[in-house]
């Protein structure tokens, strides 16, 4: 995602703005003035995803700032901050062509709820460029990826080789282009091989290149992938797959930085940041020697975990909204939008096939689903049949397993022990989702602030932040 630009003349506004920014995991840049933002541009720099303007600053207003903005990327949503008092102003700025404005003194909930309004409708706009359309930014608001974006932005200037963890179908590739994107290298290739997808004989060649006559039917000499992403970033995905001969081999080149082609007998210097990704256990399969433990060291600098679906589900009506305005477009069509009730269902799924699935799903209904609005009725009969989350019947026919033998074991106190430990359960897991910040936990949980801190004292549960930190 491109940077939100705010442009404000008041320097606590903007501290305000830019820590809110940071707060979400929202990429920014901040302006003293209309003029600055506008010199940004003529040298060339890429428009912002969002503009949060002043309308009142001195030389250039913001509403000047809105005419030039909109004549030259029209897509880019305009936020106007305005004082209260300011109407004839704020009407302007929608005669203007303004997303929304945002009045002065604003709530800074307000703010965040309506800049990533912003956000969405700026992704969803038709006129993205062919890059964009291709490796589309990524979505979501859940906790554990605004962890991923935080690391993302963290690396935005780092060559160093990173490692991506996540199920299948998570969005390995998304966060591999991202960070090609937000990095020095991004105006030289980005070139993607699935290790695992092409046959083992053949892998060599794909990631070396050979010279003309190395094998039969090598009738010329070819450049690997490693030549093609030169000065850029060279993405292996599945890593975990891997042939143990080539494992070597490309440790050899992270170890010393040169590499030959096959057949070739001339070293040729690698420059070329790699960002490796898998869905296995890498640690695991160290210990079974499937994985050279050297290769996984030189690999696992700087490691990202992608959630699965399941563990973002507060992100599945975002997506779900995304991929079918995503599939409306690219079939030509009029958009079909999921009534609450549909939504709140796909929300309680597994997905086991996580973002890719969601995907799948989404174009399906809009070839086959029969009205504009979907209800449950119209999803897949193979969703249909399935329970929310798989939680329906898995939980609680465990739990009438275990109280069945704590009884036949004649344990005392049962409830009392089983109490405890859902208790436990409940508020260790929303604290992990909420990064320890008892305050959200608690309202994720529908207890009192009072309530949740007795209960974390009470069951001895580590890793939550004091209400004063937070």
């Amino acid at each position: 995602m491109k940077p939100v630009w705010v442009v404000d003349d008041d320097r606590s506004i903007r501290w305000v703005l830019e820590k809110t920014l940071s707060r979400e995991g929202i990429p920014f840049k901040s302006f003293a003035s209309a003029s600055e933002a506008m010199s940004q541009l003529e040298r060339g720099a890429a428009p912002p995803q969002v503009l949060l303007s002043d309308i009142r600053m001195p030389g250039q207003s913001g509403l000047e700032l809105l005419q030039e903005v909109k004549t030259r990327f029209p897509s880019v949503p305009v936020i106007i901050m305005t004082a209260y008092s300011d109407l004839e102003s704020a009407v302007a700025a929608f005669q203007g062509g303004a997303f929304e404005y945002l009045p002065k003194p604003f709530d800074v909930d307000q703010a965040v709820e309506l800049i990533q309004r912003a956000i969405e409708e700026s992704m969803h706009q038709s006129g993205a460029s062919e890059e964009e359309a291709l490796a589309p930014e990524i979505l979501g608001q859940a906790p554990a990826m605004q962890e991923v974006f935080r690391a993302i932005g963290r690396l935005a200037m780092s060559h160093a080789t990173v490692l991506i963890t996540g199920d299948s179908g998570s969005g390995k590739e998304l966060v591999a282009r991202a960070l090609h994107r937000h990095s020095p290298r991004a105006d030289k290739s980005f070139v993607a091989i699935n290790t695992a997808a092409i046959p083992k004989d053949l892998l060599e060649s794909e990631l070396f290149g050979h010279e003309r006559g190395a094998f039969t039917g090598a009738q010329s000499q070819r450049r690997g992938r490693f030549e093609q992403a030169e000065g850029g970033t060279l993405f292996l995905d599945e890593i975990g797959d891997m042939p143990s001969e080539l494992q070597t081999r490309l440790l050899r080149v992270l170890s010393d930085g040169h590499y030959y082609r096959v057949g070739g007998h001339s070293p040729i210097k690698a420059n070329v940041r790699v960002i490796a990704a898998t869905h296995q256990n890498l640690e695991a399969r160290v210990k079974e020697g499937l994985f050279r433990e050297d290769l996984f060291h030189r690999l696992n600098v700087i490691r990202i975990r992608l959630p699965a679906l399941r563990e973002r589900r507060e992100d599945i009506p975002l997506l779900t909204r995304h991929f079918m305005q995503k599939s409306a477009r690219d079939l030509g069509v009029e958009a079909k939008r999921l009534s609450d009730a549909a939504l709140a269902y796909l929300s309680g799924l597994d997905f086991q096939g996580n973002v890719r699935q969601l995907e799948n799903l989404c174009h399906w209904l809009t070839v086959m689903a029969p009205g504009q609005q979907i209800e449950v009725g119209d999803l897949p009969a193979e969703l249909r049949d399935v329970a929310p989350g798989g939680l329906a019947t898995d939980w609680e026919k465990g739990l009438e397993g275990e109280v069945d033998r704590l009884l036949a074991a004649g344990v005392d106190g049962i409830h009392g022990r089983l109490v405890h430990a859902f208790e436990r359960i409940l508020i260790s897991r929303a604290l992990a989702r909420t990064g320890g910040r008892r305050i959200e936990a608690a309202l994720a949980l529908g207890i009192g602030r009072n309530t949740i801190t007795r209960k974390i004292a009470e069951l001895g549960i580590e890793g939550s932040k004091e209400a004063a930190a937070e």
